[in-house]
């Protein structure tokens, strides 16, 4: 699918510091800034803050305290789901002593922009390093994430030598939020899959003047950085991803079935494979209902605090390397910010319908020729295998087991993460 240029359908118009405001009694809160002078210009990128009205979070508050509780589960674990009295801790602290003015401070205190893509109006930060040479980065966020599980890696990525790293291992960074996700426009019709989002990024790097740049990700991240490898733009050096997607066919088919591991498996392939038949059997089903039926649960999603901190909750203990205890790899502030994120821009079914536009197996293995770099971190989904790894993508410049950190790379070990991309990337950077 080719991109058109920027184009005025669906435009909005803004001011360079944007705010969110109400619509009506029913809760619910759309971006409505002023145009800027010279925002009608074709390609235009202008600054975007953020300034939610404090009627915004009284609507949010009152709904939490509102809360109808259910019964509790029959069990002494997780097994049935979020318990009860984690999710009472948390979502009573969201309607007290919780403040979404501090995210407002951090993101506002960053150079944050917005410019139009395909008819859509696309947020992202974009932090030049002080270094001559740096090495033009984009990152993309996932689910349940977004911009905000990013933040903690631009410190390192940018300025590397004031966290532990050289000169020569400084990256520009852009870090866009997805469409249908954190401030960017809700899609209004269908085709905005990930494929559409990796055509998008290389029209945001360019735009931007860069010539040659890296991509990286992980979750939804992961399936946009495999589908520009696929595009192969000619300014893509690379790839990293840290959720790979390698199962080879004659794997899948076994675990499509819910069988056991098939004969001939190597040690690693056989954890990979009883992983993911766990995943599936036991804890995908958020994944099915968002793949087939997203408008339906998005209802609740949207109306309930509790119900959408419930929802987002259960992938941070489950994805987090936490021992299902994601406070020990996340704070309850760090976890809110996101939640809150999703709350107040009411994203909830806009970004489950990117697995409806999906529909996609994204483990099942992939044919790259790119140059691609993997760190497998133990408390991913799976820990693919070097092995399964090395036939999906067939340029594998850095392949590295780390010994911490889950799925929520970026945000759980930003240090660690960051030392990985600088290691990933090094025998690219002679290339730019």
């Amino acid at each position: 699918m080719a991109l058109s240029s920027p184009s005025r359908r669906g435009f909005l118009s803004m001011s360079a510091a944007a705010s969110i405001v109400t619509l009506g009694v029913t809760g619910t809160f759309s971006l409505l800034p002023a145009q800027p002078a010279g925002a009608a210009q074709e390609g235009a990128v202008y600054p975007f803050q953020v300034n939610v009205p404090e009627e915004a979070l009284v609507d949010l508050r009152r709904r939490v305290r509102a809360t109808r509780w259910p019964a509790k589960e029959t069990v002494k674990d997780e097994s049935q789901g979020v318990q009860l009295a984690n999710l009472q801790k948390l979502v009573r602290y969201w309607g007290t002593d919780y403040d979404w003015r501090k995210v407002e401070k951090t993101l506002n205190a960053l150079p944050m922009f917005l410019t139009e893509i395909d008819g859509l109006r696309i947020q992202f930060i974009h932090v030049k390093s002080k270094h001559p040479n740096a090495l033009p980065l984009i990152i993309t966020h996932g689910w349940p994430g977004s911009i905000l599980e990013l933040l903690k890696v631009i410190g390192p990525l940018t300025d590397p030598t004031a966290h532990g790293g050289t000169a020569e291992d400084a990256f520009d960074l852009v870090l866009p939020s997805m469409p249908g996700y954190g401030f960017s426009d809700q899609p209004t019709e269908p085709g905005w899959d990930a494929d559409r989002i990796g055509l998008a990024w290389d029209v945001l790097m360019r735009r931007l003047g860069y010539e040659h740049y890296v991509a990286a990700g992980g979750d939804w991240g992961s399936v946009v950085c495999d589908k520009m490898a696929h595009q192969a733009p000619a300014g893509l050096l690379g790839i990293h991803v840290n959720m790979p997607a390698t199962v080879p066919p004659e794997v899948a088919k076994f675990m499509r079935a819910g069988d056991p591991a098939p004969d001939g498996l190597s040690a690693d392939e056989k954890a990979a494979y009883d992983q993911l038949n766990t995943f599936f059997a036991k804890n995908g089903a958020y994944g099915s209902m968002m793949t087939t039926r997203p408008q339906t649960v998005g209802y609740g999603l949207s109306d309930s605090p509790a119900g959408l901190a419930a929802w987002m909750y259960d992938k941070f203990a489950q994805w987090t390397y936490s021992g299902g205890e994601p406070e020990r790899s996340l704070t309850k502030d760090e976890m809110l910010d996101d939640i809150t994120l999703y709350w107040l821009t009411n994203s909830a079914i806009s970004s489950a319908q990117l697995y409806w536009e999906n529909n996609a197996n994204n483990f099942n293995a992939v044919d790259i020729s790119i140059p691609a770099a993997v760190t497998i971190f133990p408390g991913e989904i799976y820990r693919a295998p070097r092995s399964w790894t090395e036939r999906s993508y067939h340029k594998l410049i850095y392949f590295n087991v780390v010994d911490k950190g889950g799925h929520f790379a970026q945000w759980e070990e930003p240090q660690l993460f960051s030392a990985e991309m600088r290691a990933a990337f090094r025998s690219l950077r002679q290339l730019t």
